[in-house]
């Protein structure tokens, strides 16, 4: 019988970890290009990316995103890592700025965060109705296969409305965020619950998770003894273990290599990852 693919992704900066959090974090295009490289190395199919302003903070900037893609392909023209570009990556965004590298970059996959929500207990994370539906009507212009944030059950149920008005195309796609501040707790039987929810609304649908902080472990081997993906990386957790700082992102993605190979699964390589996530 063949062993189950197992897909990492690495998120390797988010919008909110910065070099006084950990020096490790990449923060410019060049960085993060060279990131998403060693990250690709060590076993990574799909990279999920962010970009910073100047002074380190959460930019929407498609001339970021751009640079960053370009340098990644001129650079490491032989890295066939999946690119996962965020729609989110800055809570003052207007819903054209959020999307307005899909539209140039026409990536294989981007963030569709299915619902609103309080943000870190400092601001509004908004998904208006009419935001998600021109997202998912543009990804389906640009092929892009919406990787459908899901930070709370309801998030769930609104995929499978979305769903069932042709907004977003089936097979679904779904990145479980366990444990941030203001979503569902990051435990095992939260994630149980977020699965089988999203097996009952949204059936057939692949998934994967993450767990932010302390719940990054736990996260990581339940994903993995259920039979999903899993996604590591500075963006959810810029520690290696209590006290020690990560060294890179690729010290994660290692990680959880031999945790999914321990288990008897092996790693999904980019191009097995898009048959598994039916891209096109």
């Amino acid at each position: 019988m063949a062993k189950k693919k197992t897909i990492i992704t690495a998120a390797v900066t988010g919008a909110w970890p910065k070099k006084e959090n950990n020096p490790n974090v990449p923060m410019t295009p060049a960085e993060i290009a060279d990131d998403v490289y060693a990250c690709w190395q060590a076993g990574a199919a799909v990279a999920h990316l962010h970009m910073r302003d100047d002074e380190g903070n959460g930019t929407m900037d498609h001339n970021k995103f751009r640079e960053t893609v370009e340098l990644l392909h001129s650079k490491y023209p032989d890295c066939d890592i999946i690119l996962n570009l965020t729609t989110s990556g800055d809570l003052n965004a207007t819903d054209e700025t959020r999307v307005e590298h899909v539209k140039e970059l026409k990536p294989e996959m981007a963030s569709f965060d299915c619902g609103s929500m309080n943000w870190m207990h400092s601001g509004l994370f908004i998904n208006s109705p009419k935001f998600l539906t021109d997202c998912g009507l543009l990804f389906q212009e640009t092929n892009t296969k919406p990787e459908i944030e899901a930070f709370d059950p309801g998030m769930i149920a609104n995929a499978a409305y979305y769903l069932k008005k042709g907004v977003l195309k089936a097979p679904l796609h779904f990145q479980f965020c366990m444990g941030c501040a203001n979503g569902i707790p990051g435990s095992t039987k939260n994630l149980v619950f977020m699965k089988e929810t999203m097996d009952q609304l949204c059936p057939g649908s692949t998934w994967s998770c993450f767990g932010v902080g302390h719940s990054a472990m736990e996260m990581l081997y339940a994903a993995v003894a259920m039979g999903g993906n899993v996604r590591v990386g500075m963006e959810d957790n810029v520690m290696y273990s209590k006290g020690v700082l990560a060294e890179s992102n690729a010290q994660f993605v290692e990680r959880a290599k031999r945790v999914i190979e321990e288990y008897g699964n092996e790693v999904a390589t980019p191009d097995e990852a898009r048959e598994i996530l039916s891209l096109k």
